[in-house]
């Protein structure tokens, strides 16, 4: 039997392949932004890291670059399962880092990051379950 792939799905995976390949093609050309938020969870894992870790632009790019990558896929139709597996784990280190709602102390941003948190969660449950879809008929 022939996959048959319908115009939804075609824009579901364009629509969520585009948050990846919009926000890792930013942090390809200026990491500094993204380096300087996951500081603080990356100085965390280098304490406890056996082996030493590149410095904060370097893996902040190297998730970048997976993102796009993976986006790239997502958006092709190309090895959509493992592409959106892929894309849920770099998206956790980057909610964590990025959206950890509970540690701002700043009562008005507080909810700014808090829906930033469930936007990012809503998104990998969508990878999520993008990842167990069964081609089949449409």
């Amino acid at each position: 039997m022939t996959r048959r792939t319908s115009l939804a799905d075609h824009a579901g995976r364009l629509a969520l392949a585009w948050v990846f390949l919009r926000a890792g093609s930013d942090v390809l050309r200026d990491p500094s932004r993204a380096a300087g938020t996951a500081g603080p969870l990356l100085g965390r894992l280098r304490r406890r890291a056996p082996v030493a870790l590149p410095d904060d632009a370097v893996l902040v790019r190297a998730n970048a670059a997976t993102q796009v990558a993976a986006g790239a896929l997502l958006a092709a139709g190309v090895a959509e399962r493992p592409a959106a597996m892929v894309l849920a784990a770099t998206l956790l280190p980057t909610t964590l880092a990025g959206h950890a709602y509970w540690t701002v102390e700043d009562r008005a941003q507080r909810p700014n990051q808090r829906n930033h948190f469930n936007k990012n969660l809503a998104i990998m449950g969508a990878l999520v379950l993008a990842a167990r879809r069964r081609p089949g008929p449409a």
